[in-house]
């Protein structure tokens, strides 16, 4: 029997969330990856396998316009790209979701508020156990509970510093992270050094299969197929209706095409597969792609501004687990600036074999390895606009193709410069700066925006397509804008905002709130 009352194609932060907060409703579900599970090996905590093979990574090549062959660092993987993520996950600041002024244009407004959001960013905080600390953060949002758990303890170098941007007037906060660390218990997060970047080999870090897929394949109802690719969205006549879902997948050794039909077809691939298949499953009745009768399939993709600063002293940094500071200090600008710079916090500790693709090859091994010792790392991002010439579409071999121009650099730019002379004002003299390659897709969001007018959106509030009844995009797709902070953890929240919508549509008893209690 092929046919489901739900198909949710991916099962990262935006289908696995989706699946769990659904799985105990009854209703048959299927969930489809084109990826397989990572397994817990020794591979899963070597930083050479890790960074510099690429081990774990999905095989293809995109061109980036006019004629790069990009080779993009995602992770088609049971968990999508939370198996490897860093955890941080902190919620938009309210002022987000309104029209903001940047120096290169708008951020445009959401068809929500955050008001609306907060108590889905509450049961997101809950479900992936996040750790972190109120009232510190100067740009915190209001909210309705405390963090789930304790924030997790700096290592004495870190705390160190962070006495010290105290001193220069910065407000540094307990970074929220998504890890689970229970120091009195017997099974917990060991707080080690192949965290951000790496699969979590005890299981430890909180990501998308650990806490979602895995508990919602517990329930009868739900099934998983691994190794499924989704090739093409089909509907009827009239292109109102999804009615089946082709696959191709390896099934007894060979390959066999499939076809699944469901009540309910929900795409959750990421931003730039999603918006992908959507655009190869052009029909009749959707020539310019399924669900695109506004021409914004596969536009107003962004990524972020990114930049790596490695912040090198001459004391040495023995810090393992390093990454639980954030600095939101210039988030929404500065006395003298009166607009938005961004974000800034800790990467996990880079050893020498995690800075090797970010630095000319001709440095010797040996100094990365000395500049690892003696480095800070941190990670600063910008919000980029939305903008329509910034997409994605696929050609007629179906291999995407990606147009990207970045923007509101001056922003970034500043945003560095003041953090840079900070750096040095507290002992740090060398401060390396190294722009993150557009092949690290962390961030992607975009391609399918919500929105109330289906001439300039694809999704309308619920994630449902304008056109499409039954199809739901539930990943990063649907952002409007990127804001400055990490995406995770607003697509979980929209994802649990989503299925109570779907609950409410499939007559399904319960409310999102009473699936989270068995964690």
């Amino acid at each position: 029997m092929n046919h489901y009352d739900i198909i949710i194609i991916g099962t990262g932060a935006g289908g696995g969330t989706l699946a769990y907060a659904l799985a105990p409703t009854g209703k048959r579900i299927l969930l489809l990856d084109r990826g397989s599970r990572i397994p817990n090996e020794a591979s899963n905590w070597n930083p050479k396998e890790i960074y510099i093979d690429g081990k774990y990574q999905t095989v293809e090549s995109w061109t980036k316009m006019p004629r790069e062959t990009v080779e993009p660092a995602l992770y088609h993987r049971v968990g999508g790209n939370t198996k490897v993520y860093g955890g941080a996950l902190l919620r938009m600041r309210p002022e987000d979701f309104g029209m903001v002024l940047h120096p290169d244009g708008v951020s445009p407004a959401w068809c929500l508020d955050y008001e609306e959001l907060e108590p889905y960013y509450t049961q997101a905080e809950r479900l992936y156990r996040v750790h972190g600390q109120r009232g510190i953060d100067p740009t915190e949002p209001p909210t309705t509970a405390d963090y789930p758990a304790p924030a997790l303890p700096h290592a004495d170098r870190i705390a160190q510093v962070a006495q010290q941007l105290r001193e220069q007037g910065l407000q540094p906060f307990p970074l929220p992270m998504a890890i689970d660390y229970q120091p009195e218990a017997a099974r917990t997060c060991i707080l080690c050094g192949t965290c951000d970047g790496y699969p979590c080999q005890i299981n430890q870090k909180a990501d998308a299969q650990i806490c979602c897929v895995e508990p919602a394949l517990r329930y009868d109802n739900v099934t998983l197929l691994e190794g499924a690719k989704v090739e093409r969205l089909r509907t009827n006549a009239a292109g109102t209706q999804v009615t089946g879902v082709e696959v191709l997948r390896e099934a007894a050794g060979e390959m066999v095409r499939e076809r699944f039909s469901g009540d309910i077809v929900v795409v959750s691939c990421g931003a730039v597969n999603s918006a992908a298949l959507l655009l190869q499953s052009a029909s009749d009745a959707h020539p310019n792609g399924l669900g695109n009768r506004s021409g914004w399939v596969g536009r107003n993709f962004m990524r972020h501004n990114l930049s790596k600063l490695y912040a090198i002293g001459v004391a040495e940094n023995p810090t393992v687990f390093q990454k639980t500071l954030g600095i939101n200090d210039f988030y929404r600008g500065t006395a003298e600036i009166p607009y938005p710079l961004g974000h800034v916090h800790l990467m996990g500790k880079h050893s020498w074999e995690m800075m090797r693709p970010d630095l000319p090859q001709v440095v010797p091994q040996g100094v990365l390895q000395w500049m690892a010792k003696h480095s800070i790392d941190w990670w600063a991002q910008s919000e980029d606009l939305p903008d329509g010439d910034n997409r994605i579409w696929v050609d007629r071999q179906g291999k995407i193709q990606v147009r990207y121009q970045p923007n509101n650099l001056k922003a970034h730019r500043q945003l560095k410069r003041k953090f840079k002379a900070i750096l040095r004002e507290i002992g740090f003299p060398l401060v390396l700066d190294v722009t993150v390659p557009f092949k690290i897709l962390n961030h992607q969001v975009g391609t399918c925006r919500f929105g109330d007018d289906p001439e300039s959106s694809v999704l309308n509030r619920d994630c449902r397509s304008h056109g499409v009844d039954n199809l739901y995009v539930v990943d990063a797709s649907f952002f409007p804008s990127s804001a400055a902070v990490n995406p995770s953890l607003t697509i979980m929240a929209n994802a649990l905002r989503v299925a109570e919508h779907l609950k409410q549509r499939l007559g399904a008893a319960g409310e999102v709130g009473e699936v989270l209690s068995g964690r």
